[in-house]
């Protein structure tokens, strides 16, 4: 059978419903069975056609889910990215601040150490000027009693001449 163009939509069903009608009046059963086709290339055609809509507004949904789900995991990732930030600019202030501490630790210890050596070193000089006077006062002891002892001397020598030989 050679192959016609069709009407489609309304006009194709209705051409369809004509030539069926037609054919039954006329008692054509040719023209009723390309009635009957016609009409169910139209009603497939009307199903295909809204099939490919409803796979073509399922494609732009999953398409769209996939786009929510995208932006959704980038949106993630970009908070990720600032937490982290956030938290290696925390560490980073943390590490300045126990790095002052620590700095300011050590020279209050240099300083007490300072200290320190400054007062050892005031004590020691107190304890060998001390040790000094009273060397020198041993000294000067020991030369008072030199004296006298040589005085003695002299005196015994004084009051027995023989003693002294």
């Amino acid at each position: 059978m050679a192959e016609e163009n069709t009407l489609g939509g309304l006009a194709g069903k209705v051409a369809g419903k004509v030539k069926q009608t037609a054919g039954k009046v006329l008692d054509d059963q040719d023209l009723q069975r390309e009635g009957r086709l016609q009409e169910e290339s139209v009603d497939q055609a009307a199903d295909a056609s809204a099939a490919a809509k409803e796979a073509r507004l399922e494609g732009e949904a999953a398409q769209s889910a996939e786009e929510r789900a995208a932006i959704t995991r980038r949106r993630e990732e970009l908070e990720a990215e600032q937490a982290a930030a956030t938290r290696d600019e925390r560490i980073e202030d943390e590490q300045r601040t126990a790095a002052a501490r620590a700095e300011k630790a050590e020279e209050a210890e240099q300083e007490a150490a300072a200290e320190e050596r400054r007062k050892a070193a005031a004590e020691a000089g107190a304890t060998e000027r001390a040790g000094a006077e009273e060397r020198g006062e041993h000294l000067s002891e020991a030369q008072r009693l030199e004296r006298q002892a040589e005085q003695a001397e002299r005196r015994a020598a004084a009051a027995d001449p023989e003693a002294g030989r």
